[in-house]
């Protein structure tokens, strides 16, 4: 079994760190860039920053803030929010980014990610799918959230790995910010439908979830926010479970 990745993520909003409830009544979370230092420091394996609301607010991701991020971490580093163009990606990564996130650009328009992957190579390329389950399939929503497509998951998740993308990540809005579990029935689907790797994000509440998501979600990597900014649980602490119950990770 290949090494699992635990990746915190910063969800950030007029630059400050915030988390709600599937997308929704948003609180204050820290500072991102002191939390980007301190999981570092933690032993997270990678960080992501979303500008979630970069794109219906019809902007670019906050690149100020994203340098200064940059400069306090040595783990891999995935900027997402408001990116629609080749420049958009050649600026973040002037800021200091490792990957780029894309989401509704890629719906809008498919041909972006050939044109990324094509330029920057697959590994940089990140696919967001905001995921909601209705009448027993799931499909996929722009727009932070806000905008409902007719995608279905399964088939864009395909489509997108032809196109050039080379990681999924997979976030559930039924179970974002729930804490009771990640979708374990949409993880797997989508990461026995894939050839690239799989983050699981939305509805971790506790250290078990980790390893039900990686054992029956087949997830590749496990992405949580407030339970980590809020030390409700410690990355030390959930690597060392997770080594105990034989999933492999990266020490801390």
């Amino acid at each position: 079994m290949l090494t699992k990745r635990i990746i915190p993520c910063l969800d950030v909003k007029d630059g400050k760190t915030v988390k709600g409830v599937s997308f929704e009544n948003l609180r204050e979370a820290g500072d991102a860039v002191e939390l980007g230092a301190r999981y570092v420091k933690e032993g997270a394996d990678e960080l992501i920053f979303l500008d979630i609301t970069a794109t219906n607010e019809k902007r670019r991701t906050l690149t100020e803030l994203v340098s200064r991020v940059a400069e306090v971490v040595n783990i891999p580093f995935t900027v997402g929010g408001g990116v629609t163009s080749v420049d958009d990606v050649h600026a973040l990564l002037a800021c200091g980014a490792d990957k780029i996130s894309v989401n509704s650009a890629a719906v809008r328009r498919p041909e972006l990610l050939t044109e990324l992957a094509s330029r920057f190579g697959s590994q940089c390329v990140v696919l967001a799918v905001d995921a909601k389950k209705e009448e027993n399939d799931w499909y996929v929503y722009l727009n932070g959230g806000r905008m409902r497509t007719d995608l279905r998951v399964r088939d864009w998740v395909r489509e997108v790995c032809n196109r050039g993308a080379g990681e999924i990540l997979l976030t559930s809005m039924d179970a974002d910010g729930t804490r009771k579990g990640f979708d374990l029935a949409l993880t797997s689907m989508v990461s026995h439908s894939v050839p690239v790797p799989v983050i699981a994000s939305g509805g971790a509440g506790t250290i078990r979830d980790f390893e039900n998501v990686f054992r029956e979600g087949c997830a590749d990597a496990a992405l949580a926010a407030s339970i980590f900014h809020f030390r409700e649980v410690e990355i030390a602490e959930l690597k060392k479970y997770l080594t105990d119950v034989n999933i492999p990770v990266r020490p801390v």
